[in-house]
């Protein structure tokens, strides 16, 4: 006899008899003598059923939470015998652990005779994991004769334990056959379902576990456990756990007559009394046939009949006023409409739940790549053109995308500081430390960031530059050499910073270049390497030759030193020449306070007709000193300088943009359809070649097919949900 503990997961409170239970929006049950399988209420229970049959076999279990009831208890807790007792069958019994795999059995009894078909429910893969879609397969014939259903369940089991196997293999194996055989799989969340049609049972259905167990491998024990979390963790469960009276409560026809106490304890439970043992639907008592009444082969009225008459002759249980507490009967109906009352609570909660999955689903759906509807050589040539086109839109900058031109340009603007920091940095004193920076004429800029390959130099540096270069220059003649070796030191400056800027050039080009092919290309994982690689090929074609075109460049401002802007450079030669003048004779002064002398000799200037004067022209007003030739070298060489930097931070930048980028943009396209057509051509199958350049990138055709599959899934569910409306 066992104990029977039946609750729904929630996280309300309290203790609800079953049978006082009305399912809201539906026919009520029947009061008791009413003939029930003629009701409005069996109608909608009925129907009710055949819709979570039919959800289950579509596989809805795996995404939304279906109500359903399951039972559980551990290893001889007297499982098997209530699962019989309940649906009239006989089940596998063996030494240890007999069922292997979850069983769900649903009884109907919208039947003239007693049926029984088996199949198996295929959701899920060796390793446990759920599969795209669940597959139901028909085992066996329809079975009329009950004594044969443990041998059929045996088989079934057998079929999904081992699932590389034809399922048809097993419908001849005897038992000693089934029992000797060597599964692959010790345990499977694979369900056989059982569809019993019988005009005497009660309409249910419910999960029968593995029994829980402890004399196991540890793995073992482990994976009968997770099988019951897996069922018993939703929320929309009703758990049947059967523990047997003997321990904690044994079997009431082995309690004694002294053991007073127990039987109090035992009744206190079974009325709701008990503090330490409360659930929210309570306690079932059933008296289940033991070894030698089921060797008799009862039948189900006579087993009824007999835990009847114990219980009602049977102190203390017939003093219990709750008699549906008692006995099969009571415990089946009130379960029934239990399991009945959660599926219609359920109903909404599930439509919204698969709205939601469906809406999702479609949205993953959306974002996926469309199937190739062209041709694959169109498909192929179209793309490489478009990726082209746009290319060329970057490089002009008329794409809407400016990110080439902006960071360029951002990079020419670093490159034109650092040649700018590259100005020679002439000083016109003996000790040059005494003077500040001179970076320009007018004494109002100084440099932020100049080349550590600047040296300072002041008139004695000058000087002895003059002395290393005098060959058989005459008396009092300034050698050409001693500017031009001045000029060499900041000329050879130019070529890191030149350097520098071809290389963030080239990183720029690649990230976009990375990006345009994988917008272009990256759908077709093998046209997206193989472009791509023919792309990069040609890139470094065009970056091998801008580096030389750069070299090239800066050649040009090596020897000779030469410009056309002579204007340019004897004005700036002029004014530097003065600038230095004004400082070596400390006219300009940036301290002093008032009028100063420079002022007063303007204006005096001014009113004796000479206007139009700046500051730096009274510096030509100074007489010549021993200095002079090195102020002019100075001067020179400064001004020289101005007229090369100018020609040199436009000059690499358009070299760049035209040696890189306008190369590339304008060969690309043709060099990119030689190569493609050239290799395609050249191997066996022209049109297999394209197809498989275009062929969809495993993961995503496979993503497309799941989603697909599943959006089947999802409407077929949402379908069977909306044709059961309240008011069915």
């Amino acid at each position: 006899m066992n104990r029977l503990l039946g609750r729904r997961q929630t996280t309300s409170s309290g203790h609800t008899s079953p049978d006082t239970m009305s399912l809201p929006g539906s026919a009520s049950p029947p009061d008791v003598g009413v003939d029930i399988s003629s009701t409005d209420y069996a109608l909608r229970r009925r129907e009710l059923m055949k819709m979570m049959s039919d959800l289950k076999s579509m596989g809805a279990e795996a995404l939304i939470d279906l109500p359903s009831v399951v039972v559980i208890g551990g290893q001889s807790a007297g499982k098997s015998s209530l699962v019989e007792a309940v649906s009239g069958i006989n089940v596998p019994r063996d030494s240890g652990t007999c069922t292997r795999c979850p069983m769900e059995c649903t009884m109907s009894s919208y039947a003239t005779s007693w049926s029984c078909t088996i199949t198996l429910r295929m959701g899920f893969d060796n390793n446990g994991k759920d599969m795209p879609n669940t597959v139901t397969v028909p085992f066996g014939r329809t079975i009329t004769d009950r004594s044969e259903v443990e041998v059929w369940l045996r088989r079934a089991q057998a079929a999904i334990l081992n699932p590389n196997v034809p399922s048809s293999s097993f419908h001849k194996k005897t038992i000693e056959e089934l029992r000797s055989l060597k599964n692959t799989l010790k345990f499977s969340r694979n369900v056989v379902c059982v569809s019993i049609e019988d005009p005497d049972a009660t309409d249910l259905s419910f999960y029968d576990l593995p029994g829980l167990i402890q004399n196991e491998e540890a793995e073992t024990v482990a994976l009968v456990k997770s099988l019951a979390e897996h069922y018993t963790k939703k929320e929309n469960t009703i758990i049947l756990t059967t523990i047997p009276m003997s321990g904690v409560l044994t079997k009431p026809d082995t309690l004694g007559a002294g053991a007073i106490n127990q039987r109090r304890k035992w009744v206190e439970i079974i009325e709701g009394r008990s503090e330490d043992h409360t659930l929210r639907h309570g306690f079932y008592c059933v008296r289940l046939p033991d070894d030698a009444e089921r060797t008799q082969r009862l039948s189900r009225a006579e087993s009824q009949r007999r835990a009847a008459e114990y219980f009602d002759t049977t102190s203390p249980w017939n003093s219990v006023t709750d008699r549906r507490r008692f006995g099969i009967p009571g415990f089946v109906s009130d379960v029934s409409r239990l399991l009945i009352q959660l599926i219609e609570e359920a109903l909404p909660r599930l439509r919204e739940d698969i709205d939601k999955l469906l809406a999702q689903c479609n949205k993953e759906f959306d974002a996926l790549p469309p199937p190739l509807a062209n041709d694959p050589q169109i498909e192929v040539l179209g793309r490489v053109n478009a990726f082209c086109d746009v290319f060329k839109g970057f490089v002009n900058g008329s794409h809407e995308d400016k990110i080439l031109a902006q960071r360029n340009r951002a990079l020419y603007a670093i490159f034109k500081r650092d040649i700018r920091g590259t100005a020679p940095d002439f000083r016109p004193l003996e000790n040059p430390e005494e003077c500040p920076p001179l970076d320009d004429t007018q004494g109002k800029m100084t440099l932020t960031e100049r080349d550590p390959g600047v040296k300072m130099m002041g008139i004695y540096d000058i000087s002895k530059a003059i002395q290393e270069a005098i060959g058989w220059e005459l008396p009092n003649n300034v050698p050409y050499q001693a500017k031009a070796n001045l000029i060499a030191q900041f000329v050879k400056l130019w070529i890191a910073p030149s350097e520098r800027c071809l290389a963030g050039i080239n990183d720029v080009l690649d990230q976009v270049i990375d990006t345009l092919i994988s917008v272009h290309f990256g759908r077709f994982k093998v046209l997206e390497g193989y472009v791509g690689n023919l792309i990069r090929t040609q890139v470094d074609i065009c970056k091998a030759l801008t580096k030389e075109a750069v070299k090239i460049a800066l050649d040009l401002e090596t020897t000779p030193y030469y410009t056309q802007n002579t204007h340019y450079l004897q004005t700036l030669s002029e004014k530097w020449l003065a600038y230095y003048k004004s400082v070596l004779s400390d006219i300009v002064s940036p301290y002093y306070r008032g009028e100063s002398p420079e002022s007063k000799a303007l204006r005096a200037l001014a009113e004796a007709g000479y206007t139009g004067l700046s500051i730096p022209d009274l510096a030509r007003l100074i007489p010549p000193d021993s200095r002079e030739k090195e102020l002019i070298v100075m001067a020179d060489v400064r001004a020289y300088y101005h007229v090369a930097y100018k020609r040199i931070i436009d000059h690499i930048p358009l070299t760049i943009e035209h040696a890189l980028h306008h190369a590339l943009a304008e060969q690309l396209s043709q060099s990119l359809l030689t190569s493609l057509l050239t290799d395609v051509a050249s191997g066996h199958n022209f049109s297999e070649r394209m197809n498989e350049l275009v062929s969809e990138d495993a993961s995503i055709a496979q993503k497309r097919a799941s989603l697909s599959t599943r959006k089947q899934r999802l409407s077929d569910i949402r379908r069977r949900l909306m044709t059961f409306g309240n008011g069915t």
